[in-house]
C-alpha cells in the first residue's frame, strides 16, 4: 500500500469511521433515562462531604 492508496483510504473510510463514532457517542449520551446520572455526576463536587459524594437520587414522577 503506497501513500496515495493510504491517503484515499483514510479520506473516505476514516471519515465514515469518525462520523459513526460521533453518532454512537451522541446516542449514548442522550439515551433515555441518563439525565439523572449526569445530574448526579455534575453535583458530585458541590455536594461532596467528608464521607464522600451523595448517592444518586432517583426522580419519581407523580
Amino acid at each position: 500500500m503506497d501513500y496515495e492508496q493510504f491517503r484515499h483510504f483514510a479520506d473516505s473510510w476514516g471519515l465514515v469511521y469518525l462520523f459513526s463514532v460521533f453518532v454512537i457517542m451522541a446516542l449514548f449520551i442522550w439515551r433515555p433515562g441518563s439525565s439523572a446520572q449526569y445530574r448526579h455526576a455534575a453535583r458530585i463536587a458541590v455536594d461532596a462531604s467528608e464521607d464522600g459524594p451523595n448517592p444518586p437520587k432517583t426522580e419519581t414522577k407523580e
